[in-house]
């Protein structure tokens, strides 16, 4: 995860001195955007490169299946996906898990402080946000789906041990749609299951990840989200889709988002699939990008009246520079007609605006986790044409940025999505540099002492471990200042990530939220942190009167990782923080221990993982959000006897999600 930037990153500030139609910001492109020459490694194109091809429609489903399986005996297998890419990969010769999804080439500094002398901004001091006792507005609050149903349940057990679970939620007509890797499964907003646990290979129609009967693999399924559309009724569901080799389970590098749709307003019943090709290396019908193959990571959804959008970040597989000179080509937003993905149509018209640019001025930076907005049902921006907002930030190494500090964010605007259903395309995508509060890479979180006989058994060297290996318990990943959701209110654009902070005289990982004003500037922006303990991976959702909710997870010394949450206000989230469902022991993760290389490096080190994707939407007067945290513990002894400790957690990991309801 080391820089490959020559040049140190300078603040720079956004003045507005161009304007695209009535919202102030630098245009990116256009539909008849310039076919620009195919950039080189290191140097940025002028603007975003627009291309189309057409999508078909690939299968159907009748009805959702129940999905309904059992322990297996024994693990019988590898708990996690083999290491290696295919043989024939070429250069590609990186492990799974150094070079698969997830990236972040971010080093996380140490809870000391930073020593870097290029950098011209420090970690903001923020005040400490107390935790209340009380769980004000919190309603329904269940637990969602756990590692032991997505390893165990699901398939039959024909499945890996994934962490994180990456979870992705959606509300509408009465039902909730949780995802995770690798695994669904439906509620009702009363919190009672309508289905079973349901592996996502079965869903889309592929072979199990792992037939553990056969010793054959599937394809892999990671990073899932979904969303309702409120206005066709439909349910969108999305997944990242990683092709392997059936004898070896290698990768083969070829990618490809999957979309799945409901035919209905009911999830229960039929859907129909869509896929596209992720891999830009000129074949498939894809274009041709530097240093690709590449992988299309860390999907999000957003929509707005007129189209569904799917951002991913692309990088090249292997390990040359990239579009950037950073092993990194760029966000890529691709564009679909919301009605015509509802109808089921049997050909989707897919647009792709290529490797993203932030600003050139006063240097390149690179768009990275451009993530598309959300709104509360019959809230849309119609002007222009119809406008879909984006927000990105700039402290990360992708984003050319190598003192992991920023005070600066990107407020992103692609108008006439109307186009999408006219015969005619006319789509502009602009975007704008604006100064912000200081934020940056946050540390690792540590956690609350408690059982982990993962750990235990790692030391002693047992069938489930790669021990004997001296290991101790493991902190989280606070993420790398990437935005997790942005969601648009009719007024205001929100966005919120994890930081570093200084908290009663302690560097430690908090909360940063914005709320801009579409037409370029920031009307209100915060921090959230509280002293002795870690605020991370927070999510933003409000009604239509912009009172809303932030979740965040809760961690630290006094503290199990635990689900809570702030009320938001006029002033924007504010006051205490609430717990939602506290935790009841520590992540013990096979990503935190040494000995299982979540790294990918020689010698091996760990990789501390944690929930990637926060969840957040709004939902009749009620803000929805969903989190991983822990449910479960139990001893090294009972794990010796059962290592589900009672079907609460796996040979491997221990992670849950919860589900709340929230009145704001």
């Amino acid at each position: 995860m080391g820089a490959r930037s020559r040049w140190a990153y300078r603040p720079f500030i956004f003045t507005g001195a161009v304007a695209l139609l009535a919202a102030g910001l630098v245009p990116q492109s256009s539909v008849a955007g310039a076919a620009a020459a195919r950039p080189r490694a290191a140097a940025a194109p002028a603007t975003a490169k627009q291309s189309i091809r057409m999508v078909a429609r690939q299968r159907s489903l009748t009805s959702l299946s129940s999905g309904a399986g059992h322990l297996p005996a024994g693990t019988k297998g590898p708990e996690t996906p083999p290491g290696s890419v295919s043989p024939d990969a070429g250069a590609a010769t990186r492990t799974r898990t150094n070079g698969g999804v997830n990236r972040s080439m971010s080093p996380r500094p140490s809870t000391q402080g930073r020593s870097n002398a290029a950098a011209t901004l420090s970690a903001p001091v923020v005040a400490s946000t107390p935790v209340s006792g009380s769980a004000t507005g919190l309603g329904t609050s269940f637990e969602g789906v756990n590692l032991y149903q997505e390893r165990y349940v699901a398939n039959n057990g024909n499945q890996f041990s994934f962490e994180p679970p990456d979870q992705g939620m959606c509300v509408g007509n009465g039902f909730v749609l949780e995802t995770v890797n690798d695994a669904l499964r439906v509620f009702t907003t009363a919190g009672q299951a309508k289905s079973k646990p349901i592996d996502l290979n079965s869903f889309y129609g592929y072979p199990a990840v792992i037939d553990r009967t056969t010793f054959k693999f599937g394809p892999e399924l990671t990073d899932p989200s979904c969303l309702y559309d409120s206005v066709n009724k439909r349910w969108v569901h999305i997944v990242l889709t990683l092709d392997t080799k059936r004898r070896t389970g290698a990768l083969t590098l070829n990618n490809h988002i999957d979309i799945a749709v409901s035919k209905t307003a009911n999830p229960l019943g039929g859907w129909n699939f869509y896929s596209f090709n992720t891999t830009d290396d000129g074949r498939k019908r894809t274009p041709s990008h530097t240093d690709c193959p590449c992988i299309g990571d860390y999907p999000h959804i957003g929509a707005d009246r007129n189209g569904v959008y799917i951002t991913t970040n692309e990088y090249p597989w292997s390990s040359a520079p990239g579009v950037f000179g950073n092993n990194f080509n760029g966000a890529q937003v691709y564009a679909l007609s919301r009605s015509a993905l509802a109808s089921g149509a049997s050909q989707l018209r897919l647009v792709q605006f290529e490797n993203l640019v932030l600003t050139t001025i006063p240097q390149v930076t690179p768009g990275f986790t451009v993530i598309p907005a959300n709104a509360p049902d019959g809230v849309f921006a119609d002007a222009n044409g119809g406008t879909e907002y984006f927000a990105s930030s700039t402290a990360a190494i992708e984003a050319g940025n190598t003192s992991g500090l920023s005070n600066v964010m990107g407020l992103w605007a692609l108008t006439n999505t109307q186009s999408l259903d006219a015969p005619q395309l006319n789509l502009s995508l602009a975007a704008a540099p604006i100064t912000s509060e200081v934020y940056g890479v946050p540390p690792l979180s540590e956690q609350k002492a408690g059982p982990t006989p993962l750990r235990d058994c790692e030391v002693v060297g047992c069938p489930f471990g790669s021990g004997p290996s001296p290991e101790v318990e493991g902190p989280l990943d606070s993420s790398d200042s990437r935005v997790f959701n942005t969601w648009y209110d009719g007024t205001h654009v929100w966005a919120s990530l994890s930081t570093i902070v200084q908290v009663s005289g302690s560097i430690k990982a908090g909360s940063a939220w914005f709320a801009f004003d579409p037409a370029g500037s920031i009307a209100q922006q915060g921090y959230v942190a509280t002293a002795g303990n870690n605020v991370i991976y927070p999510g933003i959702a409000t009604l239509a009167n912009g009172r809303g909710v932030m979740t965040a997870n809760l961690v630290g010394g006094g503290w199990f990782p635990s689900q809570a949450y702030v009320l938001i206000g006029s002033n924007g989230p504010n006051g205490a923080l609430h717990v939602a469902a506290a935790g009841v022991g520590p992540q013990d993760g096979f990503c935190e221990y040494t000995a299982e290389n979540c790294a990918g490096t020689d010698p091996p080190r760990a990789r501390p993982r944690w929930g990637d994707y926060p969840a957040a939407q709004a939902y009749g007067n009620a803000i929805w959000i969903a989190n991983e945290y822990i449910a479960q513990t139990c001893t090294y002894e009972q794990y010796s006897v059962d290592f589900t400790c009672g079907q609460t957690r796996g040979a491997v990991a221990n992670w849950s999600t919860r589900l709340s309801a929230v009145t704001p």
